[in-house]
């Protein structure tokens, strides 16, 4: 036991099957269980799978309540892929200590790029993010409400902000 440590060791009943190269950073009790936070996402109550920092689209910490909005893949595409916000999900934490901080602060780091754009129909964010234990970046668009996300148009031009946003990220030849 460090004499220090501010706040006890994660119990053992709520320790979630980590990977071997995943650790604890810290974790709170919500009225729904047990929020653990690692290296590579979040594990929320009840979840049989870690949420990755990657696939946040949002987070949201009001004092007390924690709302975390998860992307979801509507369509793969040649490159990338296209995101939709999923259900949000709130927690409130009972003692939040470092969680909501971590959390914010793992999901924004994720980011290595975002440009948002306007197109003919509608209007698209396109991202690229880090996946803890991956190499590269990760890339996905989100499309705001109402864009014409299926127009022959839209992809066309979709598809040439995604490959310009690669390039301009990729190491030189």
């Amino acid at each position: 036991m460090k004499l220090f440590r501010r706040r006890p060791a994660l119990p053992a009943e709520h320790r979630p099957p980590l990977d071997p190269e995943e650790r604890v950073l810290t974790w709170s009790r919500s009225e729904e269980g047990v929020l653990v936070a690692t290296n590579r996402g979040i594990w929320l109550p009840g979840a049989t799978e870690r949420l990755g920092w990657h696939e946040i689209h949002k987070v949201a910490w009001s004092g007390r309540e924690l709302r975390i909005t998860p992307a979801e893949v509507a369509e793969e595409r040649d490159g990338y892929t296209v995101l939709v916000d999923g259900p949000t999900a709130t927690f409130l934490l009972l003692e939040p200590g470092e969680l909501p901080d971590q959390v914010r602060t793992r999901v924004t780091r994720s980011v290595a790029y975002t440009t948002h754009h306007e197109l003919e129909r509608g209007a698209v964010r396109v991202v690229g993010r880090r996946v803890t234990g991956q190499d590269g970046l990760s890339w996905a668009v989100r499309y705001d409400a109402g864009s014409w996300t299926d127009w022959p148009a839209v992809i066309e031009a979709t598809d040439e902000l995604v490959d310009g946003a690669q390039k301009s990220v990729a190491p030189p030849p």
